[in-house]
C-alpha cells in the first residue's frame, strides 16, 4: 500500500465555508443542556464565620429551605468542619448541594491556628479529586466533586473594622477558594455606619492583599450587573425564615419592636444582590473558577512536587517511565539514608545504653562494696560486744558461786554457833 506524504504548514489559515444546507450541528448547545441536565449538578458551599453570627439561618434564607441544624456552644476546644450534603429540585434541574459549617471558628482564647482545620479540609478535597483524576480506571462523571466551589467569610458588625483573625484567615483563603466577605446581622447597625464599615473593610482587605472574588464581566450578557454588584461588596445580609405580614403581603422578615426588616427587600439588606449574584447568575463561573483556577494550582504544585513538568519547542517530551524510574530511585535513595541513619541513630542508641548499664554497674559495685565494708564492720562490732558479753557472763558466774559458797559457809558456822550454844546451855 502506498503512503502519502502530507507536509502540515502550522502558518495555514484557516478558511471558513459556506453550508448548502441545514447540517445539525446547532443544536449542540441544546445536546449540551439535555445531558447536563440529566447528570445533574453540584455545588459546595463554606460558610465561615463565628458561632451564632447567623450563618445556618442565611443558608435557609438563601434555598428557601430548612436544612438540619445542630445548637452548638461557645465552648469548643478546636475548629472542626461538618459538611452535610442536601438532594434538592427545582423545575427538573437536580442540585447536590453541600454546605461546610465550620464549627467552633473563633470559640478559643489562642485564635492563632483557626485557620489550619479550614484549610486542611479544602487541601483535602483537592487531593480527593487529583487521587480520582489519577487512577487507571477513573469515573469522574459520576463522582460526588466536593471541592469547595465558594467561601462565604461571615464578619461580625462591629462598625470598627475588620479583626486580626478575620484578616488572617481570609489571607491564607483567598488562593485556595473563591472569597466572598458577608457583613452577618446588618440589622444591628445604621445605614451610615454600614456604608463607612463597607469601606473601612474593602480597604484593609486592600492594604492587606486578600483577594476576594470577583463576578465576571467578561460577558457582555452580565457584564453591567456583576460590575454593578462588584461595587457593592461586601454584602451586608439578613437572613430569616420566618413570614410576617406587611401590608396586604406576607414577606420573609425579622419582627423587632421598632419595626420589620424585610429579607428580600434592598433596602434593608443586600440578601437578594447576594442571591442574585451567587445562584442565578454565577454559580457556573464558581464551579468553573474552582477548577480552572484553584485546583490546577493544587494540581500543578502536587504534579510538580512528583516530578512532573511541562515541556516546550526545544525540550523532548518527558516519559512517564523516565519521570517513574527517576521517583522510584529518589525514593530508594531516600530510603536508604533514612535506614542508614535509623541504624546509627540504633547504634548510638546501644552505646549509649551500654554507657548507662556500665555506669549503673559501677554504682552498683560500689554500692555493694560499701554495704559489705558497713557489713563487716558491723560483724566485728557484734564480735566484740559478744566477747565483752560472754566476759560479763563468766564473771558474773565467778562472782555467783563465790557468792553462793560464802553464803553456804555462814551458813553451816551459823548453825554450829546454835548447837554448841545449846549445848552450854543444857550443860
Amino acid at each position: 500500500m502506498a503512503t502519502l506524504d502530507v507536509d502540515i504548514q502550522p502558518t495555514e489559515e484557516k478558511r471558513t465555508l459556506t453550508l448548502r444546507g441545514h447540517v445539525g450541528f446547532d443544536s449542540l448547545p441544546d445536546q449540551l443542556v439535555s445531558k447536563s441536565v440529566s447528570q445533574g449538578f453540584c455545588f459546595n458551599i463554606l460558610c465561615v464565620g463565628e458561632t451564632g453570627i447567623g450563618k445556618s439561618s442565611l443558608m435557609n434564607t438563601l434555598f428557601n429551605t430548612t436544612f438540619e441544624n445542630e445548637e452548638v456552644n461557645h465552648f469548643q476546644n478546636t475548629v472542626y468542619l461538618r459538611p452535610r450534603t442536601y438532594n434538592l429540585q427545582e423545575s427538573n434541574v437536580d442540585l447536590k448541594l453541600t454546605i461546610v459549617d465550620t464549627v467552633g471558628f473563633g470559640d478559643q482564647v489562642n485564635k492563632e491556628e483557626s485557620y489550619k482545620p479550614i484549610v486542611d479540609y479544602i487541601d483535602t478535597q483537592f487531593e480527593h479529586f487529583l487521587q480520582e483524576e489519577l487512577k487507571i480506571k477513573r469515573s469522574l462523571h459520576n463522582y460526588h466533586d466536593t471541592r469547595i466551589h465558594i467561601c462565604l467569610y461571615f464578619i461580625s458588625p462591629t462598625g470598627h473594622s475588620l479583626k486580626s483573625l478575620d484578616l488572617v484567615t481570609m489571607k491564607k483563603l483567598d488562593s485556595k477558594v473563591n472569597l466572598i466577605p458577608l457583613i452577618a446581622k446588618a440589622d444591628t447597625i445604621s445605614k451610615c455606619e454600614l456604608q463607612k464599615f463597607k469601606i473601612k473593610i474593602m480597604s484593609e482587605l486592600v492594604s492587606n492583599g486578600v483577594q476576594i472574588y470577583q463576578f465576571p464581566t467578561d460577558d457582555e450578557a452580565v457584564t453591567e450587573i456583576n460590575s454593578s454588584m462588584n461595587a457593592h461588596m461586601p454584602f451586608a445580609v439578613v437572613g430569616s425564615c420566618d413570614e410576617v405580614k406587611v401590608g396586604n403581603k406576607v414577606v420573609r422578615a425579622r419582627q423587632y419592636p421598632w419595626g420589620v426588616v424585610q429579607v428580600e427587600n434592598e433596602s434593608h439588606c443586600d440578601f437578594v444582590k447576594l442571591r442574585e449574584m451567587l445562584i442565578r447568575v454565577n454559580m457556573e463561573d464558581l464551579r468553573e473558577q474552582t477548577h480552572t483556577r484553584h485546583y490546577e494550582l493544587y494540581r500543578r504544585c502536587k504534579l510538580e512536587e512528583m516530578g512532573f513538568k511541562d515541556t516546550d519547542a526545544e525540550t523532548q517530551p518527558f516519559s512517564l517511565h523516565d519521570v517513574y524510574v527517576a521517583k522510584r530511585k529518589e525514593f530508594l535513595a531516600e530510603l536508604q539514608r533514612s535506614e542508614e541513619d535509623m541504624r546509627q541513630m540504633f547504634v548510638n542508641k546501644v552505646k549509649e545504653t551500654e554507657a548507662e548499664l556500665k555506669e549503673r554497674e559501677r554504682e552498683l559495685h560500689e554500692r555493694f562494696e560499701q554495704l559489705k565494708r558497713v557489713h563487716q564492720e558491723e560483724k566485728r562490732s557484734l564480735e566484740q560486744k559478744r566477747r565483752e558479753l560472754e566476759e560479763e557472763v563468766n564473771s558474773f558466774s565467778r562472782r555467783k558461786v563465790a557468792a553462793e559458797a560464802l553464803q553456804a559457809h555462814m551458813l553451816q558456822s551459823s548453825i554450829t554457833h546454835t548447837i554448841k550454844k545449846d549445848k552450854d546451855k543444857r550443860n
